[in-house]
């Protein structure tokens, strides 16, 4: 890594736990591949105190922007100044660069990541069945990149049957042929199964859906980083299933993050 100096562009990762961040090693391997004077670091923020933190950053003038995580990423999008219209549909951002005039502006970027993710290690997902457990931040982003890479029909079951009916309406809103729906736990007829929440990030966690209900056919996904193989994906395992981890929807985020926060590119080896 670049030695740090007073010139060295600052970013930081906004999230609650913090253990289990990977984009600062990630981000900071990056900026030194690319000869780039910047440093990322993990800030452990906490929900009550986030408007603060983010009024804070507003008047750091050396700070380059922040990637957003766990449980962030709907609240920081109401106290940014700029979102595109497909972030405001998703209503949540993961990355928010600060303007050189305090301009704080947010994207989603999980969404197209989780895609590329799949796509990179061979898997299909246009005209496939997809199942999603989750109707928040990254769930959000993922319900509306799987509908856009061409699935054949998404099913949203959350908890809350209100935020799934929500987000349903929010993709049909950009894409009125969609086949969208809404599921229960029973994620069977399927092909790929996603577990779109933070259940499993914690022990002790309850599962996100009925794995009972999997069978060997389908491939059954995380977004969780850390721990890398979730009780989904052990009990996944043990029904026969395919797995896909979480760690390829950063890797595959990093360039689109790095383009948006003004960051030159990486040599390929990045």
């Amino acid at each position: 890594m670049t030695p740090i100096s007073g010139k060295t562009r600052v970013f930081g990762i906004l999230a609650d736990p913090i253990h289990h961040v990977q984009a600062p090693a990630r981000l900071n391997a990056y900026f030194a591949d690319a000869g780039y004077d910047g440093v990322m670091i993990p800030m452990h923020v906490r929900p009550d105190s986030l408007p603060a933190v983010v009024a804070g950053l507003r008047g750091m003038e050396n700070l380059g922007g922040v990637v957003v995580t766990v449980p962030h990423k709907t609240a920081i999008l109401a106290l940014c100044d700029e979102a595109s219209e497909v972030t405001r549909q998703i209503g949540a951002a993961n990355v928010v660069r600060r303007d050189p005039d305090g301009r704080l502006v947010a994207t989603m970027l999980d969404g197209e990541g989780f895609v590329r993710g799949l796509l990179g290690e061979g898997r299909q997902v246009q005209g496939r069945q997809a199942y999603l457990a989750g109707a928040g931040g990254a769930a959000n982003a993922i319900a509306f990149a799987l509908v856009q890479a061409g699935v054949a029909r998404l099913t949203i079951a959350n908890r809350t049957a209100a935020k799934a009916e929500d987000l349903r309406r929010r993709v049909l809103a950009l894409h009125p042929h969609a086949d969208v729906r809404i599921g229960n736990a029973d994620p069977s007829g399927h092909d790929l199964v996603i577990n779109g929440t933070s259940l499993g990030l914690r022990p002790g966690d309850a599962l996100p859906l009925d794995v009972s209900r999997l069978s060997p056919a389908q491939l059954v996904c995380e977004v969780i980083m850390q721990p890398k193989e979730t009780a989904l994906l052990l009990a996944a395992r043990e029904r026969g299933c395919a797995v896909h981890y979480g760690a390829p929807m950063l890797a595959s985020q990093l360039a689109l993050m790095a383009e948006f926060l003004g960051v030159p590119s990486a040599s390929p080896a990045a």
